[in-house]
C-alpha cells in the first residue's frame, strides 16, 4: 500500500508549463523511503507508538495475571471436589464455587480480548494517520523543491512496481536531491530525536497493522 502511495505522490511530479516540453527536460530523483526512514519526526512518532503499545501490553499482562489466578483457584476447587471424604453437601458447594470461578474466568478473558482488540485497532489507526501525515509533509517539501529549482519531473527511485521491479531503472543526467532534502527535513531536529539504525521502519512496514501481543504470549 505504501509503495503505491509514494508512487502516486512523487513518481512523476510535473512542474512547469507547456513550453518546457519542447526544451530539454530537467529531471531529479529522490529516495522517498530513505527520507521517510531518516526523518526525525518518523523516529519520534515510532517512539510514541512504542510507548503506547507497551502500556497496552502492561494492562493486558495485569489482566492475564488475574485470569491465571482464577485458573489456579479452579484447579484447587476441582481437586477438592474429588475428595471422597467430603460430604455431599460440601461437594455441592465446592462444585457451585467451581462453576462460578469458571464462568468468571471466561468472562474476564473475553473482556481482556475485546479490550486488546479495541486498543490495538485504535493504536494502529493512529499510527497510520501519523505516518501518512509525515509522508504528506515530505511530499510537500519535494514539490516545493521541484518548483523552486524548476524541475520538470521528480522520480522516486525507491518506488517498486507490482512485480517488485523499480519504476525508475535509468535516468540520464538526473539530479539526485535526497541528501539535500534530508538535511532540510532534519535541520530542526532535537538531538534526542535522531534516528538510530533499525529504530524506524520502512514506509511499507510502518503502515502494516501490528498486534500488541504475539500468539505465543496470548494464551
Amino acid at each position: 500500500m505504501i509503495r503505491r502511495m509514494i508512487a502516486v505522490a512523487v513518481a512523476a511530479l510535473f512542474i512547469g508549463n507547456a513550453g518546457a516540453q519542447q526544451a530539454q527536460l530537467k529531471i531529479a530523483t529522490v529516495d522517498m523511503a530513505l527520507l521517510f526512514k531518516e526523518y526525525y519526526k518518523t523516529a519520534i512518532a515510532q517512539q510514541e507508538i512504542n510507548v503506547e503499545r507497551a502500556r497496552i501490553q502492561k494492562d493486558n499482562n495485569e489482566k492475564l495475571t488475574t485470569i491465571r489466578q482464577i485458573e489456579s483457584d479452579i484447579r484447587v476447587l476441582k481437586q477438592q471436589s474429588e475428595d471422597p471424604s467430603l460430604s455431599d453437601q460440601k461437594k455441592a458447594q465446592v462444585y457451585k464455587d467451581y462453576q462460578s470461578k469458571y464462568q468468571e474466568g471466561i468472562q474476564l478473558d473475553k473482556e481482556r480480548r475485546e479490550f486488546l482488540g479495541r486498543k490495538d485497532k485504535a493504536l494502529n489507526e493512529k499510527m497510520v494517520d501519523r505516518m501518512r501525515g509525515i509522508l504528506n509533509e515530505i511530499r510537500k517539501l519535494v514539490e516545493e523543491r521541484a518548483k523552486s529549482e524548476n524541475y520538470d519531473f521528480v522520480f522516486d527511485k525507491s518506488g517498486m512496481s507490482t512485480s517488485q521491479v523499480p519504476f525508475l531503472l535509468f535516468s540520464k543526467d538526473a539530479t539526485e536531491i535526497t541528501a539535500s532534502l534530508l538535511k532540510d527535513l532534519n535541520k530542526d531536529a532535537p538531538a534526542e530525536a535522531a534516528p538510530t539504525p533499525g529504530q524506524t521502519p520502512a514506509p511499507e512496514e510502518a503502515l502494516k497493522p501490528k498486534q500488541t501481543v504475539t500468539p505465543e504470549g496470548d494464551q
